[in-house]
């Protein structure tokens, strides 16, 4: 063994090595600071402009820098115009608490912050940084809110695996930063996490399942770009009880809304623009903490949900409600959606399964004196299980559910029914005993091998070898092949289906021709020309030139609505005192005729509350002529510019800006909604009508450029459209992009705002462009009194909303094209602002308009300004 022997140490030998520890600490801590003042020295010439008051020896006086100890703790030189590339050694700092470089235009790799353990807060957004290197965020073990929004040169990137490792982290917020891939299922390593954002990116993929019992609060996935979205059921949020803010809207989720009722914190849902099926729930409308909902634009089911009072929602679009008021559907319908609830509300259902009579055409349905006979549901790829509902159908003759991929048992409540003639269920993932049915029902359920076959009735048995593949799929009406009849059967089968048929078209005949018949009126004959109507023709209306002359009088003048670039417009009245707007393009020499047919080419392709409807057009000889509805308060530009000429009342501003949310609901369903994306190109107050309401439409598409599904987002052209209203890239270049769009949408907002038009050469030289004086006045918004029309009404309330729609306008109009938003952003701004008009609340005010606001351009006024 070996022993060790303890020796006296004399005073002077401590002495010594006290004296070699207070060295080496002291070498230790030099070398540190002299690390320290390398890289800031570094960071300093590496930034231009050198920061403001960074100047000097001592890194630690200079601005905005702080030091404990001689050691960097903090950075901010946030806003501040700098460009350049950043020292890659940044995380040499090893003390450094909080970093801000939000705002800038630094460019470059992201330096690694690898192995900080001290730092906190990061805020990183609105710069140019082009690559993030692998492991950029290891070892952050302290981090508390990582922020890197609107870092749109962004190489594509995924959400790296290593900030679990942060478990402190309460907000990361990486909206708009060219994120793709899935979202990892590691949220139960986040415990501390209370605000996620992610809008505007490329991600896709299901809902992670470590959402359930989070404590995420605002969770923001909204907006993913083009091809992309995030997909699956929404179920994980009735399991995520802390949430107050959750925004999905754009995407691709599907399947029902789940039960909120545990959300009880829940104060703003935004579903807007998904697939969403399904009844909407009880528990969501009567949910006391709901303030806003947006359900637009899915394929929601069920009752005309009815919210309260104190609720702001929308319902605008596709929805698929039985009724176009409260009130509960008809007993049929609600048979069939408890049906559909047990598969999971398919898509292919919600489609087709409108209104509230299921006699009317829905698919997979077939009814006899409008009860429902006949169910085929064969081959749709459904998944889930049987519904009990089934058996409510009492007058069903033929249920056909063969080839899906159903779970779970057949309902012993099937064997009631008593006209049922055929249950089809082969080839499915059914268990339990088989029913027992009448020896009359043809009962087939082969290939289901977990089936028991205790319950086989008669016909051809629980496992008939003949119908193990043969089972109908196409028609409704289909019946089994082996099936046995006679000829006498054959020839009266086919004499009603005739007859059907022939009822059928003779139906859809007489109610098409009623319905634009109705919408058109009768017209009285021009003297000595015989009666002329409009001509249906597949889905649009051809209006022979006879008929268009009989309603404008002949085209007179006293009949005129307006003048444009290719042609006049006129009111037409048809005999029952209905109007329709005519505008007529005299060819000649064919002047407008492409921009005429480019025209119908877009009109007959959208469909929107918001775009001018289109009723058909004309084109005979050297007549060329489109048809819209009438919009009997004309024009945008008449009541913002000509409304003391025309004796009439001026705009107050929430007529204002609930027209600027009208516009720009219409232009996000070009670009981003309708089944191609389109680029109006010609946006201004001429061409936004408005109706009694003083509700807004978009009109004249004869500019409109059409983006290619799955190709570029942008297209070379001859430069067109109005001055004023040019993207400057645009007009330089005639590169054509959505932001040509948002551009013009920024000027009309302040026209808006100033009720001045976007150029004016009345004015002094100075203001003539609308766009750089308004900019140049609104840097400080103290000043935005002097952009405001003085026509307006201000007060308090009024003021706030004209200053976040002033931000918006100088986002929309920035020097540089990306870092103007898409137009689904100027809707979630616009939103609040005409949804909740009343005055709100602090505590309101500050979770939601303000929290709305900041979802992707975050700036300040200033920074707008200098086009960062």
């Amino acid at each position: 063994m070996f022993s060790i022997t303890a020796h006296p140490v004399n005073s002077k030998t401590l002495h010594s090595i006290s004296k070699l520890l207070l060295c080496f600490t002291l070498l230790c801590t030099y070398t540190a600071i002299a690390d320290d003042g390398a890289f800031m020295s570094k960071l300093a010439k590496a930034l231009s402009p050198t920061p403001s008051g960074w100047s000097g020896s001592s890194f630690c006086d200079w601005k905005n820098v702080r030091c404990t100890t001689n050691r960097v703790t903090s950075i901010n030189i946030a806003s501040q115009s700098l460009t350049g590339t950043l020292p890659p050694d940044l995380n040499s700092l090893s003390q450094l608490t909080s970093l801000s470089l939000q705002g800038n235009a630094l460019a470059g790799a992201l330096p690694s912050l690898a192995n900080l353990s001290m730092l906190q807060t990061v805020f990183l957004g609105g710069n140019n940084f082009t690559s993030i290197p692998n492991g950029c965020f290891q070892g952050l073990t302290s981090l508390q809110s990582l922020s890197m929004a609107d870092s749109v040169n962004l190489a594509q990137w995924a959400i790296p695996a290593e900030l679990t490792q942060s478990t402190n982290l309460v907000k990361l917020d990486l909206g708009n930063t060219n994120l793709i891939g899935t979202l990892p299922d590691v949220f139960d390593s986040l415990l501390s996490l209370q605000e996620l954002r992610l809008s505007y990116n490329n991600l896709t993929g299901g809902l992670p399942k470590t959402f359930a019992g989070s404590g995420i609060q605002y969770l923001w996935l909204n907006n993913q770009k083009d091809g992309f979205g995030f997909s699956g059921t929404i179920e994980v949020l009735a399991s995520m009880t802390h949430l107050s803010q959750v925004w999905f809207q754009k995407n691709l989720f599907t399947g029902a809304i789940p039960d909120l009722s545990n959300c009880t914190t829940l104060f703003d849902l935004q579903l807007r623009y998904n697939q969403l099926t399904g009844v909407v729930p009880p528990s969501l409308i009567s949910l006391s903490s709901l303030q806003n909902v947006s359900l637009d634009n899915n394929m929601l089911q069920g009752p005309f949900p009815s919210f309260g009072k104190g609720v702001k929602v929308t319902l605008e679009g596709v929805n698929s409600f039985c009724r176009k008021d409260s009130g509960p559907c008809d007993s049929r319908v609600t048979t069939l959606l408890d049906i559909a609830k047990d598969f999971g509300y398919p898509v292919q259902l919600a489609r087709s399964w409108i209104g509230n009579d299921p006699c009317n055409d829905w698919s997979f349905v077939v009814c006899g004196a409008g009860k429902i006979v006949t169910v085929n549901l064969a081959k749709q790829n459904l998944t889930g299980t049987i519904s009990p509902a089934f058996a409510n159908l009492t007058d069903l003759r033929n249920l056909y559910l063969n080839d899906n991929h159903l779970g779970g048992s057949i309902p012993g409540g099937l064997t009631n029914l008593a006209q049922l003639e055929v249950l089809d269920v082969t080839n499915n993932n059914l268990s339990g005993d088989a029913p027992k049915f009448p020896t009359k029902v043809k009962f087939s359920t082969t290939g289901n091998p977990l089936l028991g076959h205790s319950g086989g009735g008669g016909g051809s048995g629980t496992t008939p070898s003949s119908d193990s593949g043969d089972a109908p799929s196409g028609s409704p009406n289909a019946i089994s092949s082996d099936f046995s009849l006679s000829p006498a059967w054959i020839a009266g089968i086919v004499v009603i289906a005739v007859f059907f048929v022939a009822l059928v078209l003779l139906v859809f005949f007489v109610g098409h021709t009623k319905n634009w018949y109705g919408r058109l009126g009768k017209v009285k004959n021009l003297e000595n020309e015989k009666k002329v109507l409009p001509i249906i023709e597949g889905e649009c209306v051809i209006m022979p030139i006879h008929f268009l002359r009989q309603v404008t009088k002949n085209f007179s003048e006293e009949n005129i609505l307006g003048r444009g670039g290719f042609g006049v417009v006129y009111r037409g009245e048809l005999e029952d005192g209905n109007k329709i707007a005519v505008k007529r393009m005299k060819c000649g020499s064919c002047k407008g005729t492409k921009e005429l047919e480019a025209e119908i080419v877009v009109l007959r392709k959208v469909r929107h509350r918001h775009l001018v409807a289109f009723l058909g057009h004309c084109i005979e000889n050297d007549e060329r002529v489109l048809v819209y509805e009438y919009m009997p308060q004309g024009t945008l530009s008449q009541h913002l510019f000509s409304w003391r000429e025309n004796d009439s009342t001026p705009l107050s501003w929430k007529q204002r800006v609930t027209i600027a949310l009208d516009v720009a609901r219409g232009v996000e369903y070009l670009h981003r909604l309708a089944q191609q994306s389109f680029i109006h190109r010609d946006l201004k107050p001429s061409n936004i009508l408005l109706g009694d309401d003083m509700r807004a439409k978009v009109a004249d598409f004869g500019l409109v450029k059409i983006i290619a599904p799955g190709g570029k987002d942008s297209v070379w052209t001859q430069v067109a459209g109005t001055l004023g209203y040019l993207e400057p890239e645009y007009a330089a270049t005639g590169r054509v992009t959505r932001k040509v769009d948002v551009y013009a949408f920024g000027v009309v907002l302040m026209e808006l705002i100033s009720g001045r038009k976007a150029l004016d050469n009345s004015l002094d030289e100075e203001m003539w462009h609308l766009v750089p004086w308004f900019r140049r006045i609104v840097n400080n918004m103290e000043n935005i009194l002097q952009v405001t029309d003085e026509s307006l009404n201000l007060d308090d309330e009024t003021m706030e909303s004209i200053c976040k729609v002033a931000e918006l306008a100088c986002h929309c109009t920035a020097p540089e094209p990306h870092k103007r938003p898409d137009m689904g952003h100027g809707v979630n701004v616009l939103v609040p602002l005409v949804e909740q008009w009343n005055p709100i609340s602090t505590h309101q005010q500050e979770e939601g308009c303000d929290v709305i606001y900041e979802e992707n351009y975050d700036m300040s006024i200033s920074e707008i300004f200098s086009g960062r």
